[in-house]
This record gives structure tokens, sequence and C-alpha cells, in this order.
């Protein structure tokens, strides 16, 4: 990027931290596990497919694994575009897509036992509060 400095005008983020409940619980840890290889390539495709539909000039995800605790971060989406519009919409797609596609594993500690949860998660909605 440090070559084509000036030609970008939007650079647009996402960071993921963990939180301390879920689904009505105390959450005290968590474990993300990782296929090695094919999480890879699987975030390598969903930024391919972003750089195919929108019109960006980069794009990073960096997403953590092993043992984790509350507010610490778990993944960093990051895309570099001309215009911000390309660069929100591709960052929200890169982080539902690995929401939705990528192999990661969670593991729970509540403070009564630990759970394995479901692999993916849905889209968010996005709605907004009523005022």
């Amino acid at each position: 990027m440090s070559g084509q400095a000036g030609k970008y005008g939007a650079t647009a983020t996402f960071v993921g931290t963990m939180r301390d409940f879920n689904q009505g619980h105390r959450v005290e840890q968590m474990t993300l596990e990782h296929y090695p290889g094919m999480t890879e390539k699987c975030l390598n495709e969903i930024s391919k497919k972003a750089s195919e539909r929108w019109d960006i000039a980069d794009s990073l995800i960096i997403h953590r694994v092993g043992d984790l605790q509350p507010n610490e971060p778990i993944v960093l989406v990051a895309v570099w575009s001309a215009h911000r519009a390309a660069a929100f919409e591709a960052c929200r797609y890169l982080i539902e897509e690995l929401k939705s596609h990528a192999p990661f594993w969670k593991r729970e500690q509540l403070s009564e036992h630990a759970r394995w949860l479901a692999q993916h998660t849905p889209a968010a909605t996005g709605k907004v509060r009523s005022s």
C-alpha cells in the first residue's frame, strides 16, 4: 500500500471482541480452534470474492485462535478503496462471510460447564433501534 499513497481515500475496519455473555450465560473464557490450511484457503476465497464484487485496492483478515478472555480482540477486517461506500460494503461482506462460512470452532467456558457452539453464525440484521 505504501507505493500507492493518495490513490485510496477510504479505509473501513471491523474489530470483533469477545463478549462476556452469550445466550443468557456468563462466559469466562473461549477457545477458538481451526483447521490449518482449510481456514486460510476459505479466508482467501472470501477476500477474492469481495475484490470481484467491489472496487477495492486491498483487504486484510486477521483471526485469532486459541484461548481468549472477555474483551480481547478476536478478529480484524480491513478494506482499502478509493471510496467509502465500497470500503464499508466490502468490509461488512467479509465479516459476514467469515462468520457464516469460515471453519472455526468455539468452545465457551461458562461458570457451570463448558460447551461447543454451532460452527456458523447467521448474518447480522443491522436493525436500527427506534428512539
